[in-house]
């Protein structure tokens, strides 16, 4: 059952204080997890303490815990220090789109719609290449930005008109973020009270459907390392992977194919093979067996370990060779 109400939240952030305890693999997506729930019980301040717990232990994404805190600071009174931590976030550059969209929509919840505004511009100019196929994750990033200009009466603009084209729902971006809707929520006219409701569920049914997919459509990715040790203790898999060079090409074209096809929501998942035997020992299968792998795959992406694919504009390969996307595995993408 779904949790509802504020002891829902404060049960469920205990289970997943239990579970992270026993699963210190999965510490940080699970106490993120954790925060969240005690933030909609509305115990921020012990959803502080979690994020501190975080930052301290050296996160694989600081930037995404410090917008999460500064947020939850910030409803809870602590306005200054927020400030501080957006400003810390906002300067870093992160490259992925997550803490840019948490900053720009604390900063909008509060009435800071020029801040907001500047943040969603700068993000945007950042990691979105219009040339290049825009990641699911920052597509959200375009479309904040257009709400935002929408409410300060901004005219369109070459990245407005970019998430029009993106937008697949049947009520466009335009009428969603029309401010007037807020004026219609509160009139007294039928009419105009169930040409809302008729846009709010047409809303709904796109938030609904971006639920059903919490989690990115992963491919597996094995460090040279690591392939070596898994090919090393089960050598049946090497017709699974011959070399390493064939497995990176392999990702690659296989996110291709599936990006070709309109499948959004795209992912990597790194394996390690301590972590693969787990998996097989809890599934009571052979890490020899093939069938395995993708099982392994989506349950990585499901505890929160995928990356976007592709990589943001300017961002290093996914492969770890530390070149930019771009001129690795990018090369002549279009």
């Amino acid at each position: 059952m779904r949790p509802d109400t504020p002891a829902d939240h404060t049960a469920e952030a205990e289970r997943l204080l239990r579970t992270a305890e026993q699963y210190p693999e999965d510490r940080e997506p699970l106490l993120l997890q954790a925060a969240a729930h005690l933030e909609l019980a509305g115990d921020h301040a012990r959803a502080t303490g979690l994020y501190d717990r975080l930052i301290a232990a050296g996160p694989e994404n600081p930037h995404l815990i410090k917008a999460l805190q500064a947020a939850n600071l910030w409803e809870y009174g602590h306005e200054a220090e927020a400030r501080a931590i957006i400003d810390g976030v906002r300067a870093a550059g992160p490259s992925d789109a997550a803490p840019w969209e948490i900053v720009a929509e604390t900063l909008e919840a509060h009435d800071e719609l020029d801040a907001a505004h500047d943040t969603f511009t700068t993000a945007v100019t950042r990691l979105v290449d219009p040339d290049e196929e825009i990641p699911y994750a920052t597509q959200s990033l375009l479309n904040g930005r257009h709400r935002v200009r929408r409410l300060l009466a901004l005219p369109h603009d070459s990245w407005d008109s970019l998430a029009d084209r993106l937008h697949t729902a049947a009520v466009p971006l335009d009428e969603l973020h029309d401010p007037k809707r807020l004026w219609s929520l509160g009139s007294s006219d039928p009419t105009e009270l169930r040409a809302e409701i008729a846009r709010l569920r047409t809303e709904l049914g796109t938030y609904r459907a971006a639920l059903s997919r919490p989690f990115p459509v992963a491919v597996l990715h094995w460090t040279t390392r690591e392939l070596t040790e898994l090919l090393a203790a089960y050598p049946s898999l090497s017709t699974e992977y011959p070399t390493h060079e064939a497995h990176l090409t392999a990702i690659e074209s296989a996110l291709r194919d599936l990006a070709s096809t309109g499948t959004g929501n795209l992912g990597i998942v790194t394996g390690t093979v301590p972590s693969y035997e787990a998996f097989a020992a809890s599934e009571a299968t052979s890490p020899s067996d093939p069938d395995l792998l993708p099982q392994y795959a989506t349950t990585l992406a499901a505890r929160g370990k995928a990356v976007p694919w592709p990589p943001a504009k300017g961002a290093p390969c996914w492969c770890g060779s530390g070149t930019a996307y771009r001129d690795c595995h990018g090369e002549g993408r279009a």
